[in-house]
């Protein structure tokens, strides 16, 4: 037993090894070769310490040790926003309310020729809360099949929609990688947009794959999620947060949301590799359940409308042409 005991705290100093030293790697002071020096360091002092220090006890004192030191650096890296942005991140949007009226500053509306080519368009919008009629999926599929964007899009029964896609903030010549996605590489960023941009984008220049679900949501429910949003898109106008690929991702923030506003939303891997998404709702009868869900999933695809759509103000009406939401469920005595 005692045996098993080291061999299992070998195996997780080792693994926690492996992410100092690869979080040092890419968050440690530049040049490179004086980051890796460093995590070359952590790596030789911790083995070292592993192998040569008894008994356990002190084995276990210095490890401590030695990440605390790694923790104090690692934990004063900051997040901002006063970095080099790129144009389509280059502004934070913030939001005025006043009763059900929300005026959000900065919603994004660029006019794309190209994915890089566009005449940027930064506007102020202002939505009634009591004219809120839905809420929206969006699935964007760029690669793997197992891995998708999700994008909340709020319905409005004048006729706009309010899409909010969280994603990265990306400065100027960087790329997005889901592994330093792990490593304070990225800002949090609320892309507030006008569907025709944050969905024309991905449709028709990126050529993802993109799947619009009605949600089977109460009013009340999409009322309360997207003021939890506005809290956060305040929040983050102010003081910035780090985007992190397993739990701060477009997926996983949508998910902190709905339990903030206290609605359960029990785990489940398909939230992770969340290109399953559609089938995790189609099961729960979040969506439409109508029909076989390989036909559901037919349906909701995008693409071919929103190119047909382009530039046109009815963008919106366009992309959900064919498509009806599904009626809320009879929900049972003391349910909310």
């Amino acid at each position: 037993m005692r045996r098993f005991g080291w061999i299992l705290f070998g195996a997780v100093g080792c693994l926690g090894l492996l992410w100092a030293a690869a979080a040092l790697h890419f968050a440690g002071p530049r040049p490179y070769w004086l980051a890796d020096g460093l995590a070359a360091f952590l790596v030789v002092a911790g083995l070292g310490i592993l192998a040569g220090v008894r008994p356990f006890a002190r084995t276990l004192t210095a490890f401590v040790v030695l990440f605390a030191v790694w923790a104090l650096w690692w934990t004063r890296i900051a997040p901002r926003n006063d970095r080099d942005w790129q144009p389509d991140v280059a502004r934070t949007a913030w939001v005025d309310v006043d009763g059900d009226r929300l005026t959000f500053h900065d919603v994004r509306d660029f006019d794309y020729r190209s994915e890089t080519d566009f005449t940027e368009r930064w506007e102020t919008r202002t939505f009634d809360l009591a004219k809120l009629q839905g809420m929206d999926l969006f699935m964007s599929y760029w690669g793997a099949p197992g891995i998708a964007h999700t994008i909340l899009s709020w319905d409005f029964s004048d006729g706009q929609h309010l899409a909010v896609s969280i994603e990265t903030r990306k400065e100027k010549g960087e790329e997005y990688s889901a592994v330093k996605g792990f490593f304070k590489q990225f800002e949090i960023y609320y892309v507030v947009a006008d569907e025709r941009d944050v969905i024309r984008l991905r449709t028709n220049y990126r050529g993802e794959e993109v799947h619009l679900y009605q949600l089977r949501t109460p009013v009340e429910r999409a009322r309360r999620l997207l003021l939890d949003y506005v809290r956060s898109i305040n929040e983050l106008h102010e003081r910035p947060a780090w985007y992190n690929a397993a739990n701060a991702n477009c997926t996983t923030s949508i998910t902190r949301h709905i339990r903030k506003i206290g609605i359960a939303f029990p785990f489940d891997w398909r939230v992770i590799a969340n290109g399953s998404l559609d089938a995790m709702l189609y099961e729960n009868a979040i969506i439409d359940t109508n029909r076989p869900f390989p036909e559901v999933r037919r349906m909701t695809l995008v693409n071919a409308r929103a190119e047909a759509a382009d530039q046109d103000p009815a963008f919106s009406v366009r992309i959900r042409d064919g498509l009806t939401r599904p009626p809320l469920l009879q929900l049972s005595a003391g349910t909310e």
